[in-house]
């Protein structure tokens, strides 16, 4: 059952859909309106299924009155819908207490949720790193015990295969709209990768304006190796910009510092010019490092290796919780090397 809520608002506080995943079959659309800051209505084709509240002063208290008899599935989006809703409404929000004294379901369907006392507790921090609210498809796991072989002495993992299709899906309530990563398909996507390639400011950094069919080769060479795949980012559903995902330690950063098993970089940019900017920005890269995240809990560090005079992108570093690690020369360009650790993002990050 796909189910799906958002954060993004229309005129009348009803919140639209994004993507909230307790498993992956079916589809199931919750909207959830806002009635005040301390109260919302979820509703399921049109009609209402609960009302959640926010109550008290020093600890805030997160209660709620069904509507309807729902089956467990439909239970459990629902309170995942009400807290995406209200802590993207109230960036203050680190933690609540949850109310479930009307529901029946096994707490192990809500894996951030801890007991404090008798008290069940909700903490920012865990909650944004539950696979079932953002993620497209299933978390990478281990695929067998021990290393395999990798470049010069550096063992790493036995790769899961790639994903297909959407793998990212959330509402940025700092930028205002849906940021979403795809898989690239390659028949569809050539010309526009083509035309950003292209791009004179694209080109600078990226050194590929090449012909189409070098870089459908080039795409074709990246898919194939079991570290890395490509992703096309959008906002609000329109193409944006291209991105490069990869397991380092296989990859040529992996010597360049003690590279960790899981650790995951990438590569990114944006082709479409209107969707440059600040808030853009910052949007897709939230997005692109929570995606990561969520999509392998072993990986404890995200890195990046931008060339030293990207200035405009090593200005977000700090927001973004990445920090510098020291500055260093690939064959190609000097560059600077970037650390996301899980815990500073997750607990200093506004998602």
């Amino acid at each position: 059952m796909n189910i799906h809520a958002s954060v993004q608002k229309d005129a009348d506080n009803t919140f639209l859909p994004s993507l909230v995943r307790p498993n992956l079959a079916g589809a199931l659309p919750i909207l959830t309106r806002l009635v005040s800051d301390t109260q919302a209505e979820l509703f399921l084709d049109g009609e209402a299924i609960a009302s959640a509240e926010l109550q008290g002063d020093a600890e805030l208290r997160l209660s709620f009155t069904w509507k309807q008899d729902l089956d467990q599935e439909v239970t459990i989006a629902a309170v995942l819908v009400a807290l995406e809703c209200f802590f993207a409404a109230n960036e203050a929000l680190d933690r609540l207490v949850l109310n479930l004294e009307e529901t029946s379901f096994p707490l192990r369907s809500l894996p951030f949720v801890y007991r404090d006392g008798s008290d069940l507790v909700v903490s920012r921090s865990g909650f944004y790193q539950v696979p079932q609210m953002w993620l497209g498809h299933p978390q990478v796991n281990r695929t067998r015990s021990g290393l395999v072989d990798g470049p010069d002495g550096r063992d790493h993992p036995l790769r899961a295969p790639h994903p297909d299709g959407l793998v990212y899906q959330r509402f940025d309530p700092v930028a205002g709209l849906t940021v979403s990563f795809r898989t690239v398909d390659i028949d569809k996507d050539l010309d526009l990768f083509h035309r950003w390639m292209n791009d004179g400011r694209v080109a600078f950094f990226w050194e590929l304006a090449l012909p189409k069919e070098e870089l459908r080769a080039y795409l074709e060479q990246l898919i194939a190796k079991p570290h890395t795949y490509p992703l096309i980012g959008a906002f609000n559903g329109q193409d944006a910009g291209y991105f490069e995902t990869y397991w380092v330690r296989e990859d040529r950063l992996g010597p360049f510092y003690d590279s960790g098993p899981w650790d995951r970089g990438w590569h990114g940019l944006i082709g479409e010019r209107r969707h440059l900017g600040r808030v853009k920005t910052g949007a897709w890269l939230r997005g692109l490092a929570h995606y990561l995240f969520l999509d392998c809990p072993m990986t404890e560090n995200i890195m990046g290796e931008p060339r030293v005079d990207n200035a405009k992108l090593l200005t977000y570093a700090d927001a973004l919780a990445y920090e510098k690690v020291k500055e260093f020369d690939f064959p190609h360009k000097r560059s600077a090397l970037m650390r996301c650790r899980r815990d500073r993002f997750f607990n200093e990050v506004r998602l």
